[in-house]
């Protein structure tokens, strides 16, 4: 069955259709400490879920590991929940991950919806059935693929996010531009994300999901086209660990913006990306999202994250490559040289 993904113009009426479907014994709501004091309140009124009981877990990404799921895990079996019970995850894409994986796995499988409530959620975490948490200092490490049975996208949350968690999205949209269309990149690459125009914001975020939507129905666990949504992330997460194990995480986002940049150059010399376009795109980042502090000694860490992706096929890191906008080439590699020579562009245009 394919997930719904409702973009929502009334949170009641979308969860008084959601829940016409199903007649759950118990449901629990899965928020972080933010959720709960900022989002809660905009449903927990809603009539059909007005007696949910609540798991609070701690926020951030650091929180996305097996202490937490196993602290959900006994929630539910402490709370009685069945394979009758349903699970709503509200909160941004550390929730979406961590819950997803704790209904898919409980009692071998209780149905749940994501209702995101950041940006970067919003286009990215919550659709396409991934799910899982982090482990052993790596990203992602332990998951499962599995649906929600729906979506519920409601812009209005983002009124409850600062600029860089709004900005941190956003970079997963820039990469759909840079992977579906000239007309969707030239949009994302001129819009003021740092004061936006929240309606204009809708708009795109819609046409950014119908992307992801297209590749990940084409192409349900990632054998083929859907590697194409892996642009900019196999040096990304490489950054994003790194911060992490040097004791100063950056936000998903921003760590995608920085890979994107290490891509873009490999594209360029590797396939003839226009260099226009990825100045553009380049310049466009430096701007939004600054850098990322990093310098020669931290070359052969980078790359030694980078071999732990599990996109790596024969031990050779794998990358999805552009030889345009839209033009895309999975199951591209890359020499250590080049690698380095992208973390040297980095830092030269960065």
């Amino acid at each position: 069955m394919k997930q719904r993904i409702i973009i929502s113009k009334c949170l009641d009426e979308e969860l008084h259709f959601v829940f016409q479907s199903y007649n759950p014994d118990k449901i629990f709501i899965i928020v972080d400490k933010t959720t709960e004091k900022y989002c809660l309140p905009e449903i927990k009124n809603i009539f059909e879920i007005k007696n949910a009981e609540i798991i609070s877990i701690g926020a951030s990404d650091s929180n996305k590991n097996l202490e937490t799921l196993s602290y959900v895990w006994k929630e539910l079996s402490d709370r009685k929940a069945t394979r009758h019970s349903f699970i709503i995850n509200l909160g941004g894409g550390m929730v979406t991950d961590l819950g997803g994986f704790a209904a898919s796995t409980f009692k071998r499988g209780l149905k749940f919806i994501n209702i995101p409530t950041t940006l970067l959620a919003m286009v990215d975490a919550s659709v396409g059935g991934k799910t899982g948490i982090n482990f052993n200092g790596l990203k992602n490490e332990i998951g499962v693929f599995n649906d929600s049975d729906a979506v519920v996208i409601d812009t209005k949350f983002l009124k409850t996010l600062d600029l860089k968690n709004i900005c941190s999205g956003y970079a997963e949209m820039i990469k759909h531009g840079l992977i579906s269309d000239e007309f969707m990149w030239s949009q994302l690459i001129t819009f003021d994300i740092t004061n936006p125009d929240l309606i204009e914001l809708q708009k795109m975020l819609a046409e950014s999901i119908k992307v992801k939507e297209k590749i990940v129905t084409e192409d349900p666990h990632e054998s083929g086209i859907r590697k194409a949504l892996n642009f900019g992330h196999t040096i990304g997460h490489s950054f994003e660990s790194h911060a992490l194990s040097v004791n100063s995480p950056i936000l998903h986002g921003y760590a995608v913006a920085f890979g994107l940049v290490c891509e873009l150059y490999l594209s360029c010399v590797k396939l003839g990306f226009p260099t226009n376009k990825m100045r553009q795109t380049v310049n466009y980042i430096r701007n939004v999202y600054g850098t990322y502090s990093f310098n020669c000694n931290d070359y052969d860490d980078l790359f030694e994250l980078m071999k732990h992706d599990k996109k790596n096929v024969s031990s050779q890191i794998n990358f999805t490559l552009l030889e345009d906008i839209g033009k895309i080439k999975i199951d591209q590699t890359a020499s250590k040289e080049e690698i380095f020579e992208a973390f040297d562009f980095f830092r030269e245009s960065l």
